[in-house]
């Protein structure tokens, strides 16, 4: 009965520091991107409506900061307690390491559950529409949902993408198709657009490449067989890092089945998937700083020391991921390779103290 009590002053404890470190960091965050995106203010993209973007945008945000978050708020959550030698009296209870660590990983636990969550089905559908909201305050109804374009293959036909609009209105497609290494006919469409289950290319020109010659064709409407659909094109012309990791999934077994590599999305993917154990890594760390060579400092260095733990871990990350694709290993171990790094780390500290 006592150790359950403990356990959850624990992880109360732990709990409310990760919060209080999600505020302050998305608080500033949202004033740092605030003053930033006033200088888009125009028509009716006010200053009130850059606010409410930004406020649609606050479950992405919480995403990629959840990681910092809970590195942080474990550090000041432990640190607190080791302060006020709580913990000491612990220990010197008989409570092992060990079980300490267990009450620090239950709302770990809680915080992983809503992250994921959030990854699936909140951000993405967040970030896409807050895209789309505020296109449409500065373009008009009908506006672009993305301002980048894209290419896809499918078979020995190529396809560049401008934009798609929120109606799923393909902009400005041309299409090249190839017999082995010849190009023989490229299109262009002003607008693709979805009716009842099918795409109709209009205002479209088609080339012929023939022997020594060449032919142009012009349509009001034509129609245009393919795999693509309307969600799939969004994929593609998304952010890859703003989608969920079953939309990820499916866009890079898409990928590989038209030949071509998957390694962005499969990154992006497993980053998402294998969260629970990055931040696992990330408190053992921040537990070894408490019980290990750093529990004699003051607060502010082990938080200092924290934080560039954290961007030592993002770096390494961001260096192996395009890594993965010149060296050929998977994207999983893009992933996996820095949190097994942090958790040794942890492991090996948290060894020397016991």
């Amino acid at each position: 009965m006592l150790a359950d009590r403990l356990d959850r002053y624990i992880a109360r404890n732990v709990l409310a520091a990760i919060i209080v470190v999600q505020v302050v960091v998305l608080g500033l965050d949202l004033v740092i991107t605030y003053i930033n995106e006033l200088e888009d203010v125009e028509g009716d993209y006010g200053a009130f409506q850059v606010f409410l973007y930004l406020l649609m945008r606050l479950p992405w945000r919480f995403y990629q900061y959840a990681p910092v978050g809970v590195l942080i708020g474990a550090l000041i959550g432990l640190g607190s307690m080791a302060s006020s030698n709580e913990l000491t009296v612990m220990r010197a209870a008989g409570r092992s390491l060990a079980r300490i660590l267990w009450g620090v990983m239950k709302p770990i636990i809680l915080v992983v559950a809503v992250v994921l969550l959030m990854a699936e089905y909140v951000s993405p559908r967040t970030e896409q529409f807050a895209s789309a909201w505020r296109l449409e305050r500065l373009q008009g109804e009908g506006a672009i949902m993305t301002e980048r374009g894209g290419w896809q293959r499918e078979g020995d036909t190529f396809y560049r993408f401008g934009a798609i609009r929120a109606d799923d209105t393909v902009l400005d497609l041309t299409r090249y198709e190839f017999e082995g290494q010849t190009l023989r006919v490229a299109t262009s469409a002003a607008r693709a657009v979805w009716e009842d289950g099918r795409w109709t290319l209009e205002e479209v020109q088609v080339t012929r490449f023939l022997d020594g010659q060449t032919e142009a064709e012009t349509y009001e409407r034509r129609e245009w067989h393919t795999q693509l659909t309307p969600d799939q094109l969004s994929r593609l012309l998304r952010p890859v890092n703003s989608q969920a990791p079953s939309e990820l999934w499916a866009y890079a077994r898409y990928l590989e089945n038209q030949g071509l590599q998957a390694t962005q999305p499969l990154l992006y993917f497993w980053q998402k998937v294998l969260m629970p154990f990055t931040m696992a890594s990330l408190v053992l760390v921040a537990a070894s700083f408490v019980f290990g060579p750093l529990r004699s400092v003051a607060a502010g260095t082990r938080v200092f020391y924290g934080v560039i733990t954290g961007l030592a871990f993002k770096y390494l990350q961001d260096l192996l991921a395009p890594a993965s694709t010149v060296f050929g290993f998977s994207p999983a171990w893009a992933v996996l390779g820095p949190t097994l790094v942090c958790a040794a780390l942890g492991l090996y500290l948290l060894r020397r103290t016991s």
